[in-house]
């Protein structure tokens, strides 16, 4: 598990961090995804996975929150 999402599953819960923080967090994440997704063999179109950034952040973030 890469640095920045660790430092994510632990923190972006966290409610010392504002929600700025925590987006900004759920961002690097989806970066990270995106660049293993990239970096693998398969055919990627950078583009169209860079549109999806906020896509995956909100999800990310979703899949974070507390129930």
């Amino acid at each position: 598990m890469s640095a920045t999402i660790h430092a994510t599953t632990k923190d972006i819960s966290n409610r010392a961090f504002n929600d700025e923080q925590k987006r900004s967090y759920a961002v690097a994440v989806a970066l990270e995804l995106i660049a293993a997704h990239a970096a693998s063999n398969t055919a990627v179109n950078l583009s169209a996975e860079l549109d999806n950034l906020s896509k995956y952040a909100d999800q990310i973030q979703a899949a974070l929150k507390v129930k």
